[in-house]
């Protein structure tokens, strides 16, 4: 199995991306959620994943973190919903707000996914219910909302030293800022990868 790719974004489609892993291009179908927290194309991005095998076919669908991959592995446990529906349904409701749906048996939430209608959304409902429980859904909810408080703080952390860095070289404060703020930060991201991107961008 494959746990997750880590590579250069070579490509983004509709409902899919192409990583470079070692000049190996890697297709993973990704619900919308993903393609919105994408960096930019040539930056490095990691993406847990799960793998489907079929008769006929080897398919990848990816996320940004372990916790929307383990919902989707419980969603395509579900009689009725497969890969494709269980990444629909991550792509309209985050995995937060599902838990919170499924414990109070609010249908109309998971509805609203593409291709999910009232009877199956309560199907989803009867038969995950029992999966999760009330104090590890807050939990998983304060634990999600503090690692991106944590990953933005750290993003700030390397953004001001890369633009302390250009000024010390001699450029302006505000090309720096200007500078720096055109890079999209990714995972895993050092101050000096940011300002070797960074200098690109002065005098553009």
């Amino acid at each position: 199995m494959i746990s997750f790719i880590k590579g250069e974004l070579a490509e983004v489609r509709e409902n899919y991306i192409v990583i470079d892993n070692n000049g190996m291009g890697y297709e993973i179908f990704v619900p919308q959620t993903v393609l919105e927290g994408l960096p930019s194309i040539g930056d490095t991005v990691k993406i847990h994943t799960y793998m489907q095998v079929r008769e006929d076919a080897v398919s990848l669908f990816g996320f940004l973190s372990k916790d929307d991959l383990n919902i989707f592995k419980l969603l395509i446990t579900v009689n009725g919903i497969g890969p494709k529906g269980a990444a629909g349904i991550l792509g309209a409701i985050s995995a937060d707000d599902l838990r919170f749906a499924v414990l109070s048996e609010d249908a109309k939430a998971i509805a609203k996914a593409p291709g999910i209608g009232a009877k199956t959304a309560s199907k989803l409902i009867l038969e995950l219910k029992d999966k999760f429980k009330l104090e590890d859904a807050f939990e998983m909810k304060l634990q999600n909302t503090m690692m991106s408080a944590e990953a933005k703080k750290e993003t700030e952390g390397i953004r001001n030293d890369a633009v302390q860095a250009l000024v010390a070289l001699g450029y302006s404060g505000t090309d720096a800022m200007r500078a720096v703020k055109a890079v999209e930060i990714t995972e895993g991201m050092t101050t000096d990868e940011l300002l070797k991107l960074s200098l690109r961008n002065i005098g553009l």
